[in-house]
């Protein structure tokens, strides 16, 4: 099956830059990621989105699930669930392994759905 692949541009701009400030991550009270290597990915209009290196959180807190999603701009998207002492949020966490170029250096982070956490520059 073919995808359409877009790349961004003046109609859906995407940037993705490193965010200088300290990233934390906190669920149910607890943290889990704290970094400094944070990368703030801006998409068209929607709210900035801070991808977290998947080497900064915590051991433990996520698990794989099955679900999958695909953007036309970024590639395919796997999906983790967030496991935290209250118990576990299914698909709280996403990334993109293999993104496209345009996005390449996200590859090796995830992104938490603010729903579910709290992410804060500290």
């Amino acid at each position: 099956m073919a995808r359409t692949v877009k790349t961004p541009g003046p109609d859906h701009p995407i940037t993705v830059e490193p965010n200088p400030e300290r990233i934390v991550v906190r669920a149910a009270g607890k943290v889990i990621a704290d970094t400094t290597h944070a990368l703030t990915l801006r998409e068209a209009d929607y709210p900035p989105v801070q991808y977290i290196p998947l080497a900064d959180v915590e051991a433990g807190a996520l698990r794989p699930t099955e679900s999958r999603t695909y953007c036309p701009y970024k590639g395919d998207a796997s999906y983790y669930s967030l496991v935290t002492a209250d118990g576990e949020i299914t698909d709280a966490v996403w990334t993109y392994e293999k993104p496209y170029d345009a996005v390449g250096t996200i590859a090796g982070h995830v992104a938490f759905y603010p729903q579910h956490v709290e992410v804060a520059a500290q």
